[in-house]
């Protein structure tokens, strides 16, 4: 596989933490505008913001989480030369998964829907690990 077919998804990642990131910070400034909320309230934490404003926060913050194994997952299947049509294939089907799971939460935040995505995306990167650790440790 090619380079930017097999970073394509990273960069699709990357841009939805960053929009993430863009509307995080426009909600707190909008609220913090506002008056609705004093800096000295959220200078030592996060209790102090309005529920949606935590809701957006979430959504980022999650995507601080787990996709960190994909991240590192990424480079170490290029320096093993293991990126075949399957690993970019499932890196879609994960990074989807994360874009779907974001929608839902900055949007109804309906938890078992959430959950649902949340567990296509956790079961397909522990899969593609598992998939990676027998390549290298078994040589296939």
């Amino acid at each position: 596989m090619s380079l930017p077919v097999v970073l394509s998804p990273v960069f699709t990642l990357i841009l939805l933490t960053f929009v993430l990131f863009g509307m995080m910070g426009a909600s707190r400034a909008g609220v913090v505008r506002t008056r609705e909320v004093k800096i000295r309230d959220v200078a030592l934490g996060n209790e102090a913001w309005p529920p949606r404003v935590k809701q957006i926060s979430n959504a980022f913050h999650n995507q601080l989480e787990m996709p960190v194994l994909f991240y590192a997952l990424v480079p170490l299947v290029i320096l093993a030369n293991r990126a075949d049509v399957l690993f970019v294939i499932m890196s879609w089907i994960f990074v989807l998964a994360r874009i779907a799971h974001a929608y839902v939460h900055v949007t109804s935040n309906y938890v078992p829907l959430r959950f649902n995505i949340f567990l296509v995306g956790a079961v397909v990167l522990a899969l593609m690990w598992i998939i990676f650790a027998a390549q290298v440790m078994l040589g296939l």
